[in-house]
């Protein structure tokens, strides 16, 4: 097979439209869920055979996904800059160099957390194939950022201001002062009392708060859909719009009909 065929085919399955293209997508898509589960679980572990296994095997996975997407980017550039690639280089930086580190660093095993950032390429996929998830995109979308920031910085935390060697008690402590922080509980049995530790909590807090609030706001608004309006692009409405409410020009958002 040329190469040029091999890249045809290739780039048919990520993006093409039939049956084979969106059970490989699928499938993708649940190995990035699964690897992403796993990274978070197993940031407080420590290091044995079978997790040097399992990191070996993802390895392997996430690097041939990465080079297959790459070569057939139409701008390798633009891609680059994406930030779920950035965060795909860093795990994957991570993961290579971890083998050749006599010492088990904790933070080695947070940075694969931020394989979370690559769920917002998988955002993408959802949207495009699943109704559903086009019906309830603003929640989901409020309860992705409000996780990511959960996990990233409860890895953070526990890299930075927690005693690794306590291993999964001390990522459970730092979740929990995460969760108390953006939520401003302010429970006090945990904190952090370095000036380092105080800056922190503070980004915490404000950071933490907003998306919060941004979650909540989205599960309990009215749901607007998404439609483009033909004059001035707004691309949210009421379900019932006849009129658009930035330019007030008519908008046929389509609806479900009737059964006869």
């Amino acid at each position: 097979m040329s190469e040029g065929l091999l890249k045809r085919g290739i780039r048919q399955i990520y993006e093409g439209h039939g049956a084979r293209a969106k059970r490989f997508r699928y499938a993708l898509i649940v190995f990035d869920a699964a690897s992403i589960v796993y990274f978070i679980l197993s940031a407080a572990l420590p290091s044995t055979g079978l997790i040097t296994l399992v990191n070996a095997l993802l390895t392997v996975v996430i690097a041939a996904d990465f080079a297959a997407r790459l070569w057939i980017a139409r701008n390798r550039m633009q891609m680059l800059r994406r930030i779920y690639t950035i965060a795909d280089i860093v795990v994957l930086a991570s993961l290579f160099i971890a083998p050749f580190v006599t010492e088990d660093i904790a933070f080695l095993r947070i940075l694969r957390g931020l394989r979370l950032l690559h769920s917002y390429h998988l955002l993408t996929d959802l949207r495009r194939d699943i109704k559903l998830f086009r019906q309830f995109e603003d929640q989901i979308i409020a309860g992705m950022n409000l996780l990511v920031f959960l996990f990233v910085t409860t890895s953070l935390a526990f890299a930075l201001f927690f005693e690794a060697h306590t291993g999964v008690a001390a990522y459970v402590d730092a979740l929990y002062f995460t969760v108390a922080s953006l939520t401003t509980t302010g429970y006090g049995d945990i904190t952090l009392p370095s000036t380092g530790g105080k800056l922190f909590s503070v980004a915490v807090m404000v950071i933490g708060v907003a998306l919060f609030v941004n979650f909540a706001r989205a599960l309990f608004q009215p749901t607007k859909v998404r439609y483009d309006c033909p004059e001035c692009g707004l691309n949210r409405h009421d379900p019932d719009a006849v009129h658009c409410k930035h330019c007030g020009g008519p908008v046929k958002i389509p609806t479900p009909g009737f059964a006869d």
